[in-house]
């Protein structure tokens, strides 16, 4: 009991550094730090997550800012990053941008607080939805929801039209997750505009995103039109989620997807089942995790593609290669394009689509024995900068290659390096589904396309708590069978 009342005692809400960071004063700032404003000189709040990046090159592994009096702790050095992994004394800490999704996303798997007991319940109840018989299931589903992204785009290359990559790869993503998972249908292909579960999710993020930017005595003045906004687009999920749920029930059930797990599944040793409001923020959880993400690593990984031709060539050759002359690939064959997911692997060290995630303390400790923290510090770990990490990538690390990833290269390199689905007993459940229709859905653009980018073109990222290109445009063309058997093999 004396334990229980002691862990209580922490903080509610924002935990700011100099509380639970005795040695503050050693971990580096910005310089032209202001009275009551903090490091706001040349801060974005379009793109908190790149100006933080531009801090770390020049400040090191470990780092603070400030924003409104409120200080933050970063770290991206990759001794540091192994040391928060280890679970015995580190946690997933939910808060900034993860906290302010609760709302909208509540105890889900993504946003629960690590003490609340409906985490453990959905994840060991909706794990066995993640199995290896699970994914097999659901490879034809997403076969079928990649062949209306391709007619869409073969159209575009009769035409000699660019398609938007991002909004594509967004329409793909959803449907797949909710075909698979829900059995539903947003006819995301079919619109002239996006779904207005994507234009809600997107208003929730980049809302999500904003609060971190406002003082909170000032976010009723700033942010009213705005907290409006968010009010609406929250009504708007739940909305859709309950009739989604609604048409399941009145069907009397489905095939056994997510959705069957989360109403109808008891937990093995317990028999607890999820209730009807966690049921709601679970499918919220995975409509908005598992496409958002998805869908930004495949963009990510389309804009390399485009731009590094003689890497775009060497992954066709695999995909012909590998997959021959079938109609469609196997379950078991898309494992087997190991060129292709190194170039989905490359892109992820590059631009983690998840671009941080938060680590606390369980008790006092002393992180990498130089860092002294107190129990319930946390740290903000800034993957990208990890991914960079030129101790472990070397002085090229900026550089896009895909060999990084051959298996003799991952050997070589130390754990906890490579984190783009989190780390610990909190990462992303959905890790494997992600891969596997990403890795999927390339070979099959590969195989069907040439992609010409626009050669103005310059990368920019779009922050709404995910990342993703801004405005990527790409000239899909249709190979004919002459020029596939004309190809050179692998290299």
């Amino acid at each position: 009991m004396a334990e229980t009342t002691a862990r209580a005692a922490l903080p509610k809400g924002f935990r700011s550094a100099e509380l639970g960071w005795p040695a503050l004063h050693r971990i580096p700032h910005p310089p032209y730090r202001l009275p009551l404003l903090g490091d706001v000189l040349g801060a974005s709040r379009r793109t908190p997550l790149q100006d933080s990046l531009k801090y770390a090159r020049t400040l090191g592994p470990i780092f603070r800012r400030n924003a409104f009096g409120k200080e933050f702790v970063f770290t991206w050095g990759s001794r540091l990053v192994a040391d928060l992994a280890d679970e015995s004394r580190f946690a997933k800490h939910v808060g900034l941008g993860v906290a302010n999704l609760r709302p909208v996303a509540g105890d889900g798997l993504f946003t629960a607080y690590n003490h609340e007991p409906n985490w453990q319940l959905a994840h060991d109840v909706l794990a066995p939805g993640f199995s290896r018989e699970a994914m097999a299931g659901y490879h034809a589903m997403m076969l079928a929801v990649a062949e209306r992204l391709t007619e869409h785009w073969d159209r575009a290359a009769a035409g000699g039209r660019p398609v938007d990559v991002p909004g594509d790869m967004t329409k793909l993503t959803l449907e797949t997750i909710a075909r698979t998972g829900f059995g539903h249908d947003f006819g995301s292909f079919e619109r002239p505009r996006p779904h207005p579960f994507v234009t809600a999710m997107v208003g929730t993020l980049t809302y999500a995103q904003r609060l971190n930017s406002v003082p909170a005595p000032l976010t009723p003045l700033l942010l009213r039109r705005a907290s409006r906004r968010n009010a609406a687009d929250i009504a708007r999920l739940d909305h859709i989620v309950d009739e989604v749920v609604r048409i399941r029930r009145a069907d009397g059930g489905g095939d056994g997807d997510l959705l069957d797990r989360m109403l109808e599944t008891a937990h093995p040793e317990t028999g607890e089942r999820l209730s009807p409001e966690n049921v709601r923020r679970q499918v919220i959880t995975f409509l908005v995790a598992g496409h958002e993400t998805t869908s930004g690593a495949l963009s990510f990984a389309l804009h390399y593609l485009a731009r590094y031709p003689e890497v775009a060539a060497r992954a066709r050759a695999e995909v012909d290669r590998v997959w021959g002359d079938a109609a469609a690939p196997g379950y078991e064959q898309v494992a087997r394009l190991r060129y292709v997911r190194r170039v989905l692997d490359e892109s992820l060290r590059l631009w983690p689509t998840a671009p941080a995630f938060a680590r606390e303390a369980r008790e006092d400790t002393v992180l990498a024995g130089e860092h002294p923290m107190r129990r319930g510090a946390w740290t903000l770990v800034l993957t990208p900068m990890l991914h960079r990490d030129p101790e472990v990538w070397g002085p090229d690390a900026e550089r896009f290659d895909p060999d990084r990833f051959d298996a003799r290269a991952v050997r070589s390199r130390p754990a906890h390096t490579f984190k783009p689905f989190g780390t610990g007993a909190r990462a992303c459940i959905g890790r494997q589904f992600a891969l596997h229709e990403a890795t999927l859905v390339l070979g099959l653009l590969l195989r069907r396309y040439e992609l010409r980018p626009d050669a103005d073109y310059r990368l920019r990222v779009t922050e709404r708590l995910t990342l993703m290109p801004q405005a990527l445009r790409l000239w899909p063309e249709r190979r004919t069978a002459a020029r596939v058997r004309a190809e050179p093999g692998p290299v």
